[in-house]
């Protein structure tokens, strides 16, 4: 046990207005501050939070924990003439990178394309948070946390960095005023300002939402559109899904018929970025295909497994890591193209304006990252 102390002073002034201040409102100088809180820190741990009010002494309380020369953590680092995906731990692999960025719920590929300064707060955030994983340092204090974010976003990206920090196993103090991300963080222990408290070992409880799913058209896919990283038409023949929490739309997905192999193929998933970091994706996906690898749907037991293809890194290595879904496929480059011209040119109707036929161009040769995926559901592979 410990005690732990902040002290803040300045000048005492005087002058005509700060003299008036002190009269009408019977104030005192607000030339000193101190808080002292007895803590006890002597236990393993990996996530600590110090929350109450602006002006408590969060701050001041930060930069004593480690008491080793930690600094707080200020948002460095970032060259805003490349994109974000070149900033965080430019010498490290790309595809700890990309899964640091799908773990605090920032899995949308097109922002990852862009510099940091024209991110929006929310967006800043999860990148900091990313950067930090990466740089994975054995201590950090992070100071306003999730205070200038969407109190949405706030939660969710809570949830999504407690459970991607635990696995660096390092230490990390959260300074926030905000009260309501405390059971998505489910902290080791709490520092409140505001009633000078040390709480350690609370069970918490991190709340419950319930995604519900409805089958829809295709009206709903322009809002999702956006945030989707490529631009295609709609799928042939296809049902689509949208995932609801208390009405919003929270996450989408197409499902088109390949019964010539006896299944169905999802695409088009995508999940607001709101909601990115709190594991309903992939939940999401399973619940449809479930319908139909179930013989549930209209094809019936004509579907005896589902096909997705991304080139998403965190998501192929959530597939590779559940047994319900085998991959397939791994073509990271097209096709030949010199099989496409020549079954281009062996395709192609003669001209009969007069004009000189010219080379037949090919498709292929370039690199493609597409990883194919079969979901059984619990079906044995």
């Amino acid at each position: 046990m410990k005690k732990l102390k902040a002290c803040r002073s300045t000048s005492d002034f005087n002058s005509f207005r700060a003299a008036k201040v002190k009269s009408l409102f019977n104030a005192e100088s607000g030339a000193s501050f101190e808080i002292e809180i007895d803590v006890d820190l002597d236990f393993e741990w990996g996530i600590g939070v110090i929350v109450g009010p602006s002006g408590s002494g969060k701050t001041t309380l930060g930069a004593e924990i480690f008491g080793d020369g930690v600094r707080i953590y200020e948002p460095n680092g970032w060259d805003n003439t490349k994109p974000i995906i070149d900033c965080i731990a430019p010498g490290g692999n790309f595809d700890d990178v990309t899964a640091a960025l799908s773990a605090v719920g920032l899995g949308s590929v097109p922002v990852w394309l862009k510099p940091y300064s024209v991110l929006s707060n929310g967006e800043k955030f999860r990148a900091d948070m990313a950067k930090i994983l990466c740089d994975a340092p054995s201590a950090v204090v992070i100071d306003e946390f999730t205070s200038v974010i969407d109190r949405q976003v706030a939660r969710f990206g809570s949830l999504a960095f407690q459970k991607a920090w635990r696995r660096t196993g390092g230490k990390a103090v959260l300074l926030s005023c905000h009260y309501d991300v405390l059971e998505w963080l489910e902290p080791d222990w709490v520092i409140d300002t505001s009633s000078k408290t040390f709480n350690r070992g609370a069970l918490w409880r991190r709340p419950r939402f319930t995604l519900e799913i409805e089958k829809v058209d295709t009206k709903w896919w322009p809002i999702f559109k956006p945030h989707y990283y490529l631009d295609l038409p709609n799928m042939i023949a296809a049902e689509y899904y949208v995932g609801f929490v208390e009405g919003v739309p929270v996450c989408h997905v197409g499902v088109s018929p390949k019964l010539e192999v006896g299944g169905v193929r999802a695409s088009r998933l995508v999940v607001m970025p709101e909601w990115q970091g709190a594991g309903v994706g992939l939940r999401f996906l399973e619940a449809v295909l479930d319908l139909y690898v179930s013989g549930g749907s209209k094809y019936g037991g004509r579907v005896k497994a589902a096909y997705f293809h991304t080139s998403h890194p965190a998501l192929c290595a959530a597939f590779r890591r559940s047994k319900k879904w085998a991959q397939v496929s791994c073509a990271l480059m097209g096709g030949s193209k010199v099989r496409s011209s020549a079954s281009m040119r062996k395709t192609k109707k003669p001209r009969t304006d007069g004009a000189g036929g010219g080379a037949t161009p090919g498709y292929g040769g370039h690199f493609r990252a597409v990883q194919g995926f079969k979901y059984y559901g619990m079906g044995v592979k």
